[in-house]
């Protein structure tokens, strides 16, 4: 089967499927482009979306990633990493081996489909002249005809009448003989240019055009052929990279099987594990006898019933927890816990003969406070060390024993890390300085010499710090081994505190307004612990002031807590609103409390806040 035989007369339609056929390969061309540009979107994206939720370091969420199951996923984030670098070789294979090739080929296939197309052109125009050629000698041969036939009939018609004239007759003679020469001219030369066309017809219709349909063949087919060798290249491009990709899922699913639960469990207990004893037993508190105690009964410092005395000095007073501050307790212990009054319906306080209410606590047994006190972690402003602005010791001992441990094992680990760094820089500069004694135009060793001495310095530094650190530690890891009794002796002193504390604030004298005053006894034995607690944080300084605060309406603060204002009068706000509708303030170094927040405008300090 060949172009040349079975379609010697369509070339126009030739023409027209070839530059189909190059359409075609551009429209390819266009696809493939796409997809590249596809693949290196989706890389980019998936690379984005791997870095979004990458964890930031020397944050938060950098710590959690010491879990199991946060380990898996972070191997997930750098697994889809390295599956988006396959999708970009994907788009960097499908360029180069297949977008850069056809279109180079592209321009080689019009260059060659034009000159093919030229030649045949050329041919035609080259057999249309002979037909031309054949078509002219054919009409001036049957012309010549015509006219050889005319003069023969006039030379007969002169030489029949017997009036004209013998030179007459001559001349007709003369000239159909002429006439008969020049139709045998033209005869001849027809005939000649007839062979020579039939000559050319063949040769074009059996030599040129199939010769030039063959090319075009040959051409189309080349471009089929290199199409199909393009969509197979498509598909190993894809295919190269599937062992890699499947090595990707592959670290992924082994990345999910190495999620251990019971290991995250643990992590939880050393992550939060505080190394207390869980509190003992809470004794019964009858209601049923009189609330009637006498001053040796209300003292915190008793130790009737056989009940261990409590100490706050020495080493008991470490032990114990947590620290606070006389007034911190007191406020903890005598603080709101109702709901706000809603601020007077007029803006005037004379609206309210009586001005609004103050809020009362309500009666609950105090054992009640005590737990609320002992589970009150939340409250930064009950602790010391997270007070407002408060720095970390330096020891960690605001920190339970077992994170204490933690924490002192850590800086201690991070020491000799720094100890080892800066003895290897010793060494370097010892080396350097040998170098320098043997070669001394590379350099003086006396200019050494104060480096050397600064690294032995910083040196001698770390260690004492390390030994320092070390100290405290082996304290704390000579306390939780050896911590089984004592520790429950301790917890029993801390229970009997608690019992003897609950007793005396259980045993206050209700007012008629239904709020709780307390005896003097009873005041005076909580000033005589907090005094004992109130050794351990002579230094402490007040809260620091975080705004300032307009009283709207006049308040009358009649529990304690709370503290009295005036319409209009200005003060310091020394914590915002937690979320109970109270605002503690401070008129003065000494005097704060509570107030409703409704009951005045505040305005916060951006940094105080910020902070």
């Amino acid at each position: 089967m060949s172009w040349g035989t079975e379609l010697w007369d369509q070339f126009d339609n030739l023409e027209k499927h070839t530059q189909w056929g190059i359409d075609i390969l551009e429209k390819y061309i266009k696809f493939v482009k796409e997809r590249t540009e596809i693949e290196l979107s989706y890389a980019k994206q998936l690379r984005n979306l791997s870095k979004k939720y990458q964890p930031k370091k020397n944050s938060k969420e950098e710590e959690e990633y010491k879990y199991t199951a946060c380990k898996a996923f972070l191997s997930t984030l750098n697994e889809m990493n390295d599956y988006a670098g396959q999708h970009e070789v994907i788009s960097e294979n499908m360029t180069s081996q297949i977008t850069v090739d056809l279109m180079r080929y592209v321009q080689e296939l019009k260059q060659e489909r034009k000159s093919n197309f030229h030649d045949g052109r050329k041919a035609q125009q080259h057999i249309e002249t002979c037909w031309k050629q054949l078509e002219s000698s054919k009409r001036r041969f049957e012309r010549d005809c015509k006219e050889a036939d005319r003069a023969q009939q006039y030379f007969e018609k002169m030489d029949a009448d017997i009036n004209v004239t013998k030179a007459d007759v001559e001349k007709a003679r003369q000239q159909a003989q002429l006439r008969h020469q020049m139709a045998e001219d033209s005869k001849a030369d027809y005939s000649s240019i007839l062979q020579r066309f039939n000559q050319e017809q063949w040769e074009y219709y059996h030599t040129h055009i199939p010769n030039i349909f063959q090319k075009i063949q040959e051409m189309e087919e080349r471009r089929i052929v290199r199409i199909g060798e393009s969509m197979k290249t498509y598909a190993e491009v894809d295919r190269q990279v599937i062992p890699i990709i499947g090595k990707c899922l592959d670290g992924i699913v082994k990345a999910a099987e190495s999620i251990d639960q019971k290991n995250d469990s643990q992590l939880v207990v050393e992550a939060y594990k505080s190394g207390f004893e869980p509190p003992g037993d809470i004794e019964f508190e009858d209601y049923t006898q009189p609330m009637k105690r006498t001053v040796s009964e209300n003292s915190l410092s008793s130790s009737k019933e056989g009940k261990p005395e409590l100490k706050f000095g020495g080493k008991s007073r470490g032990k114990l927890w947590p620290f606070i501050k006389k007034n911190k307790l007191m406020s903890l212990l005598t603080s709101p816990h109702q709901p706000p009054p809603p601020p007077p319906a007029s803006a005037s306080p004379s609206a309210v003969p009586n001005g609004p209410q103050s809020p009362k606590q309500q009666k609950e047994p105090l054992s009640h406070r005590f737990n609320e006190f002992m589970t009150s972690k939340p409250k930064i402003h009950c602790f010391r060390s997270l007070k407002r602005g408060g720095a970390t010791p330096e020891d960690f001992s605001n920190l339970p024993p077992e994170q204490r441990r933690k924490k002192l094992q850590q800086k201690v680990d991070d020491l000799n890390k720094e100890i080892q760094k800066e003895m290897d820089q010793r060494d370097a500069i010892t080396k350097m300085k040998d170098v320098y004694l043997k070669n001394p135009q590379m350099g003086d060793p006396a200019s050494l010499d104060h480096k050397l001495a600064e690294a032995t310095q910083n040196i001698e530094k770390l260690r004492l710090e390390t030994q320092k650190f070390e100290a405290w530690l082996a304290e704390v890891e000579g306390r939780l081994p050896a911590r089984s009794e004592q520790a429950r002796r301790q917890s029993g002193m801390y229970e009997a505190q608690t019992h003897q504390t609950v007793t005396n604030c259980a045993q206050d004298r209700e007012s008629p307004d239904g709020s709780y005053t307390e005896e003097q006894s009873q005041e005076s034995e909580l000033k005589v612990l907090a005094t004992d607690f109130d050794d351990e944080f002579d230094d402490e300084e007040p809260l620091p002031a975080i705004g300032t605060c307009k009283a709207l309406y006049t308040f009358e603060g009649q529990n304690e807590g709370t503290i009295s204002v005036v319409e209009g009068e200005m003060l310091s706000v020394i914590e915002e609103d937690k979320g109970d509708g109270w605002t503690r303030i401070r008129r003065s170094e000494d005097e704060e409390g509570y107030v409703p927040t409704s009951y005045v405008e505040v305005y916060l300090d951006k940094n105080a806040k910020g902070s």
